[in-house]
């Protein structure tokens, strides 16, 4: 673990707006800096309210927006961009939107491609195109981070990018916007947004100055997560996983994810399990393993969410596994069609996830990642 006097670079968009109605504060900002092409990147449901952000102007809508996106998504993503010459890019809709939103406004005119600017700041800049993140999910905390992923489908890995070109320049965060999200996406993000905030708090490069963060974004999700399960209009809740999501992006830069996040890729790329469902699933086995290496944090972890545990793995596992389960969330790998016989590949992609298995408090092997998997079976 880092000490405080260890130095550190905090990252975020230069204005954030927050709370229930803000949405269309993004049109009035976007008209005070005259910008009058934009495009959208979106899904087929967000596509159908963007009305809600009030742009002016020629208005571009890509409204194909897939899950887990991959490079064909991406690469059709481009070809809009280019054909909208746009002044300003929105990215309107989960992390998946946001994540190619963030691609397309420094790949799009750029004789760059996306194999040349994989990894941490590769990007050629200044940006050309102001950058805009409305989320609409309490979850990936995209709004607020440097990075993109998406899926080459060749390999079946997430190919991250990472780069100070790709912060927005303004996040609108408006959890009105989160009111429609089913309740099952809605525990399974709210367990992502968590998991970001956790695996921080508990990372091997954890910093006070993201620890605040982090145990503030775990507590939000504690207190409110269930509430919003329950009921989906109750705005005090829904407020309150956007804020934990937007916490859990700011811990993502400066710090990043660790094992967890590392396990729950292979779900997402090989067998197309949302993120937050994989990440909620993975958790209580990753935080469980973590505890003897990070006691103290995994009991304030465990506090947080009103859970109180001793520091013995089976009882973090049971607390935090439960915390899971009664939110309705599958938390067995073959009730989310994974088949058994491919355990063994999916441990070999997590443990070439080096980014973020080198983060992790504890060192996870081959044969540690394979019987959580099994664990998790």
């Amino acid at each position: 673990m880092v000490s405080l006097d260890s130095p550190i670079t905090i990252v975020r968009p230069h204005l954030i707006e927050f709370g229930v109605g803000t949405a269309g504060r993004l049109g009035k900002w976007a008209s005070e800096k005259c910008y009058r092409r934009t495009l959208v990147i979106s899904d087929a449901f967000n596509a159908t309210r963007v009305d809600v952000l009030a742009l002016k102007g020629e208005v571009t809508v890509f409204a194909d927006v897939t899950p887990e996106p991959d490079i064909t998504n991406l690469d059709k993503v481009l070809a809009a961009a280019n054909a909208a010459d746009a002044q300003l890019v929105v990215g309107f809709g989960g992390g998946s939107a946001m994540d190619l939103a963030k691609l397309a406004a420094v790949l799009a005119g750029s004789s760059q491609t996306l194999h040349e600017v994989v990894g941490p700041n590769k990007v050629n800049g200044p940006r050309r195109v102001a950058l805009a993140q409305v989320p609409t999910t309490s979850g990936t905390g995209s709004e607020a981070g440097i990075r993109a992923l998406v899926t080459d489908p060749k390999t079946m890995a997430k190919l991250a990018v990472e780069s100070m070109h790709m912060l927005a320049d303004i996040a609108v965060v408006d959890p009105a916007l989160t009111f429609s999200v089913p309740a099952r996406t809605t525990a399974a993000t709210g367990v992502d947004a968590m998991a970001h905030c956790v695996e921080a708090f508990t990372n091997r490069k954890a910093h006070p100055m993201i620890d605040l963060y982090a145990i503030e974004g775990t507590r939000l999700v504690g207190k409110y997560l269930a509430r919003a399960v329950k009921d989906g209009s109750d705005a005090e809740a829904r407020a309150g996983l956007s804020l934990a999501s937007l916490y859990g992006g700011f811990c993502l830069g400066p710090v990043n994810t660790a094992g967890g996040h590392a396990l729950a890729y292979p779900l997402g790329t090989r067998w197309h399990v949302a993120h937050g469902a994989a990440n909620a699933l993975i958790f209580p086995h990753v935080l469980a393993f973590n505890t003897p290496a990070v006691p103290e944090k995994t009991r304030a972890v465990m506090d947080a969410l009103g859970r109180r545990t001793s520091d013995e793995i089976a009882s973090v596992f049971h607390a935090a596994y439960s915390f899971c389960a009664e939110l309705g969330i599958e938390m067995k790998l073959s009730g989310l069609g994974v088949p058994e016989s491919d355990l063994d590949a999916m441990a070999e992609d997590a443990f070439a996830i080096r980014r973020l298995l080198d983060n992790n408090p504890r060192d996870l092997s081959r044969a540690d990642i394979r019987s959580i998997y099994e664990a998790a079976f």
